[in-house]
């Protein structure tokens, strides 16, 4: 029965508390850039696939629209974005990155590296890792969303 696993052999916990330590790491290092984590997972979507929509960046995030408007509306606020209708369909608004904002990839680098260091792993055991780590995310979402399991019902 899953009540009765410690807290260190549950799979879910580990990678929470892995989430929150990455966090703590990374913090100094954000606080620097003047962005927070968020910010940066969304600087991260234009750096990689270059000027997107909103529902775009919450898609590849997968967050909704409305938790991303506010941060683009702050990262545009302090000049690393902008926001412009989009000509073909005024209901769409296409995020993209300004001069500040993709000079801020280089800056933002030191984020991988501090973990790579604070991880005391060869880089290839840590894509590993990062491959295994997708795997189980793809495999639950696929679950939950064949199956819209909730607790209550797979405890029956």
């Amino acid at each position: 029965m899953p009540a009765d696993i410690p807290l260190d052999h549950q799979l879910c916990f580990s990678l929470y508390s892995a989430s929150m330590a990455i966090g703590r790491a990374y913090k100094p290092l954000l606080d620097a850039l003047e962005i927070t984590y968020p910010q940066y997972l969304v600087l991260s979507t234009l750096w990689e696939r270059g000027p997107q929509s909103v529902g775009g960046i919450a898609d590849r995030l997968a967050l909704e629209s409305s938790t991303v408007t506010p941060l683009v509306k702050r990262l545009e606020q302090a000049g690393f974005v902008a926001r412009r209708r989009n000509p073909e369909d005024e209901r769409q608004v296409v995020v993209s990155l300004t001069a500040k904002g993709t000079a801020l990839r280089e800056k933002a680098r030191c984020l991988g590296e501090t973990l790579f260091a604070a991880a005391g792993m060869t880089p290839e055991r840590l894509i590993a890792l990062n491959s295994e780590v997708h795997a189980f995310r793809d495999a639950v979402t696929n679950y939950t969303g064949k199956t819209g399991a909730t607790v209550a019902e797979t405890a029956d």
